[in-house]
């Protein structure tokens, strides 16, 4: 008799199945993990926006905050020149163009609602909601000129138009 070399189909098949249990007990770990990376994200995100905020009032004194997401930004035609009321620089690109009709940053898009009509501007909301709700994010996030980060969970945090006690009855991060 000659002896063959190579493995048993039972051989190959139990690898398989290994193989697999091993994958359906990683794969949702790995997604659980993205999906807090992106919230952190998110909320990181946030707070360099409230930053920005408090820099640009004090910088234009005569505006207060800003009026849009966007005139924290860089300008899409010119970048970074000569920071303005209309284009501070003060975040990137990325996220000042984060908003529901663009493109997301980081699974969450960034909606933004300016204060009162007065001149200064006092008030502000700044909201991060998932793009892809229980996929890129679980939770919303939502904060104004309190600095305080708040959040929701499940689901979107406010709407663009919302007011600030809507985002002040939301459970604050610790």
């Amino acid at each position: 008799m000659r002896k063959q070399k190579g493995f048993s189909l039972i051989e190959l098949l139990i690898v398989v199945a290994i193989i697999l249990i091993i994958a359906a007990i990683a794969i949702p770990n790995l997604l659980r993990a993205r999906i807090a990376a992106n919230e952190s994200s998110a909320v990181q995100s946030i707070r360099t926006i409230n930053t920005a905020e408090v820099t640009f009032q004090s910088t234009y004194p005569t505006v207060g905050f800003s009026g849009s997401l966007g005139a924290l930004g860089p300008s899409a035609s010119t970048g970074c020149g000569t920071p303005s009321v209309t284009n501070a620089c003060l975040i990137d690109w990325v996220l000042s163009s984060a908003t529901a009709a663009a493109s997301p940053k980081s699974g969450y898009y960034f909606l933004f609602t300016a204060g009162t009509a007065t001149t200064p501007s006092l008030d502000y909301i700044v909201v991060g909601n998932a793009a892809a709700p229980n996929v890129s994010g679980m939770r919303g996030f939502c904060s104004d000129p309190d600095g305080v980060i708040r959040y929701s969970s499940p689901g979107p945090a406010t709407s663009a138009g919302s007011s600030d006690s809507t985002c002040a009855a939301l459970t604050a991060l610790q």
